[in-house]
């Protein structure tokens, strides 16, 4: 808007003066309407140690070993092999080794040679809204929802019957192990809210150029975590049973309802990223049937909350098993078979250190070819409950996680 006082000015110019001013002013009117962006979007990435990732950087290459993934990689990585650095993309952790940002690339992991879930994220939800992205991550490993991330609406944790009768009989101290978890019960997402809520009150310390007359928009939230209470047997007795899970699924439902609430957001979507170690219980081998009803009851219950009519528009759940590498699964369990061999007979012929390496190299040359021993060798990098360190399924699952979520916010 042209003011009154530098209208009065006008008036008082000659004609050629006053038409080559107002040229000026009209373009500077459309500079500054030109150096207007749209909000922020903003990102939380919430969870355990899958959250944190585990996927070491020296396992991208089997990323482009697959025709499937190779895709995957081209976003990942420059021509000369070293990692992206997004652009427009920035974010903030906080995990275990304390706060860390910048802009988006490897290293935003569980330590700065390693990936999780955020990287392919942040890369494909930017080619997906184009537009400038905050990723907002906390993540602890070892941490349960029935406990550590318990969010006020829930409640307090209750120890069933079962539970007590075991601190008594093992002579322990239940008032003070129920004090304790009074204490625990929660501390994680006081924690997570906290880090949000800094971060969002000084967004400049992440994004530099960040405008506050552009301002930001929170859209949208991913969960991934699920190992520490699917082992719980304490607090699931029952995780065997249909049903054994219920009060994961409970809890699930509060946390997302409270992350709304505390973050003034009602409607953020919300991906609950189903914990998938192991891939497709359909298609689990002989030594993995045994945990196939807890692991498929557990899965259920963590995507159940998206089911429900409160939910149903803006909640979705991810099921990570559908990203996991069979073929690694196939490889690791007959490298198993050769390492019992070799262990066999180092007892039986009682081989030094050196000569049992030997006989394990020549077992596998025998046993696979080339490009298997090759994806061996580049495709894992840490146990099956970490999805074996593999960045080819962790970079799978975090834009299956960016899919999902810009499916609800079209």
């Amino acid at each position: 808007m042209i003011h009154f006082f530098f209208i009065s000015l006008l008036l008082k110019l000659p004609a050629r003066c006053l038409v080559f001013t107002l040229v000026l002013q009209v373009n500077s009117l459309a500079v500054a309407d030109s150096a207007h962006r749209e909000p922020l979007k903003v990102f939380l990435l919430i969870g355990q140690s899958n959250m944190q990732g585990h996927a070491h950087v020296r396992t991208f290459e089997n990323i482009g070993m697959d025709p499937v993934t190779a895709p995957l990689l081209r976003a990942m990585q420059t021509e000369a092999g070293t990692p992206t650095v997004c652009d427009d993309v920035w974010i903030s952790l906080l995990s275990n080794g304390g706060e860390k940002h910048g802009r988006l690339t490897a290293g935003f992991g569980a330590d700065e040679n390693k990936i999780g879930p955020e990287f392919s994220f942040g890369i494909f939800m930017r080619q997906s809204l184009s537009a400038r992205i905050l990723i907002i991550k906390t993540a602890w490993g070892g941490k349960s929802l029935n406990t550590d991330f318990r969010s006020s609406s829930a409640g307090p944790y209750l120890f069933n019957q079962s539970q007590i009768q075991n601190f008594e009989r093992q002579g322990k101290d239940v008032d003070a192990i129920k004090a304790e978890k009074v204490k625990a019960t929660g501390h994680y997402y006081r924690l997570m809210i906290g880090h949000v809520k800094k971060v969002l009150s000084k967004i400049d310390q992440v994004v530099p150029d960040y405008d506050s007359t552009d301002g930001y928009e929170l859209a949208g939230a991913v969960w991934f975590q699920g190992w520490n209470d699917m082992v719980d047997r304490g607090t699931y007795p029952n995780r065997g049973e249909d049903g054994g899970y219920d009060a994961y699924s409970e809890v699930m439902a509060h946390f997302i309802r409270d992350i709304r609430r505390d973050l003034t957001a009602p409607n953020l979507p919300f991906v609950i990223g189903v914990l998938g170690v192991g891939g497709p219980v359909s298609k689990y081998r002989p030594e993995q049937k045994r945990y196939e009803a807890i692991h498929s009851n557990f899965r259920k219950a963590m995507a159940a909350p998206a089911a429900l009519p409160e939910f149903r528009s803006n909640v979705r759940a991810v099921f990570t098993e559908n990203y996991w590498d069979m073929e690694l699964t196939d490889l690791r369990a007959r490298e198993a078979v050769i390492k019992r061999e070799a262990n066999q007979r180092q007892k039986q012929d009682q081989l030094t250190r050196d000569a049992t390496n030997r006989l394990l190299d020549e077992l596998r040359r025998a046993a696979f070819t080339d490009r298997e021993r090759e994806i061996l060798s580049k495709g894992v990098s840490n146990a099956e409950y970490h999805y074996l360190g593999s960045a080819k399924i962790m970079a799978q699952i975090g834009k299956g996680f960016a899919d999902s979520l810009a499916a609800i916010l079209r």
